[in-house]
């Protein structure tokens, strides 16, 4: 029984976009693990991984999403990096649906270039592709996969909602 939504992927993919319009579709609760983890930090993301690196980010990122799967109900965005950590995937698999957003790379560009608080962005076109082929083999591991390139957020939504129907 799959009581929580998950949606995980890279940065620009949609995640809180279409987690929030499912949320609503389906009259869940909508959970932003960045803002909760900001919330329990008291300070933004970029603060964070600036004063005390990826590591420490991580593990609070870690014990949000472990948090969060407990929970029933609820359509959850994760950050790009969240289902790297064997322990977030082993706990949101045992009771959600863990769908992989996609998206074309320079699609991503587009979406996300103009944005200035995601610390691990590079408009660097090159360093960003490493860093999606870094986590490829993870994203590719999770049991679902919608590619949002040319999908509007609603159709991405849409999609989500299918494959839940289906589970």
């Amino acid at each position: 029984m799959n009581n929580n939504i998950v949606l995980a992927g890279f940065m620009g993919t949609g995640k809180t976009t279409v987690a929030r319009q499912v949320s609503i579709r389906l009259g869940w609760a909508f959970v932003d693990t960045d803002v909760e983890i900001e919330h329990r930090a008291g300070r933004r993301i970029p603060e964070i991984f600036a004063q005390e690196g990826e590591a420490a980010f991580r593990r609070l990122e870690a014990e949000i999403c472990i948090h969060a799967a407990a929970g029933r109900d609820q359509v959850i965005s994760t950050g790009g990096g969240a289902l790297l950590n064997p322990a977030v995937v082993e706990a949101f698999s045992a009771h959600s649906l863990i769908i992989c957003l996609t998206c074309d790379l320079d699609e991503i560009i587009r979406r996300v270039g103009s944005e200035h608080d995601r610390p691990l962005f590079s408009a660097d076109r090159d360093k960003l592709a490493a860093r999606l082929a870094s986590r490829q083999e993870q994203y590719d591991r999770l049991p679902h996969q919608i590619d949002t390139t040319h999908c509007t957020p609603a159709q991405a939504a849409e999609k989500v909602i299918e494959l839940w129907q289906q589970s």
